[in-house]
């Protein structure tokens, strides 16, 4: 089974850069998209209807901001949208799927730097979120998307420089060693603990040509799922949006 997840930073302005062929060419089992940033009644059919393929959507109450959506050839057996209660995420920030005996959970997790208030949200998020895994019955869990976070220097080009921002904080990269201290593995560092590997480039200045740029959307298995993974990759040659692909392949 090959899953993808992509933060596609607009989904109707991606569809104009070649998206469904993109699609075509990859041909994921899974493809788990962040930042969507549209409604599902918003879209052109040929983006809710993908031959070959189921599509559910998360969307916001505020249209044109954040959303997730998964595309999946395997009909899953049951689908949320919210992780600990209704009226909690008003962002349509995560799709959870169960997927013949695999949990899968895409989640656009929260951007801590526009003020002291939106930290508070995102790290009161990140504590929902890993005490909602942490209580589901199931352990073949797979938590894929945006974290916004890098988790340590050899995650971002420039850690001294941005030690005092949001998405590099102590707080921020401490909750990301909490979360794997209970379980959770990062699927790139197991098989890669090499530097200059990102999923994030700023756009404005233009750093994704030198490749100065931010790990932040990530692939986690729990120990249990750990005997089936084959691979996990990053797509950093496909263009699109200011992140790139990122991808696991499990038996």
């Amino acid at each position: 089974m090959r899953i993808l997840s992509w933060n596609v930073n607009g989904i109707r302005a991606l569809a104009g850069k070649g998206f469904l062929e993109w699609m075509e060419k990859e041909s994921p089992d899974i493809l788990c998209l962040q930042e969507t940033k549209a409604h599902a009644g918003q879209l052109e059919k040929k983006l809710v209807d993908v031959p070959g393929y189921r599509s559910f959507w998360n969307s916001p109450e505020k249209k044109g901001y954040a959303g997730v959506a998964i595309y999946t050839r395997v009909e899953p057996s049951r689908v949320d949208t919210d992780f600990v209660s209704r009226g909690f995420d008003t962002e349509g920030r995560a799709l959870i799927l169960r997927v013949k005996d695999v949990v899968l959970a895409n989640v656009y997790f929260p951007n801590g730097g526009r003020s002291p208030e939106r930290l508070a949200y995102k790290m009161d998020f990140y504590g929902k979120f890993l005490k909602y895994v942490d209580s589901l019955e199931e352990r073949n869990i797979i938590v894929c998307g945006d974290l916004n976070t890098a988790h340590k220097e050899i995650d971002l080009a420039r850690p001294k420089q941005n030690e005092n921002v949001s998405g590099f904080l102590p707080v921020e990269r401490k909750w990301v060693d909490k979360f794997v201290s209970h379980g959770y593995i990062d699927t790139f560092r197991h098989f890669n603990d090499e530097p200059g590997h990102y999923s994030w480039w700023d756009y404005k200045t233009r750093s994704r040509e030198r490749n100065v740029g931010w790990r932040i959307d990530y692939f986690f298995v729990t120990r249990e799922l750990l005997p089936r993974l084959k691979n996990a990759f990053m797509l950093n040659d496909v263009h699109g949006s200011d992140h790139c692909p990122v991808g696991i392949e499990l038996d």
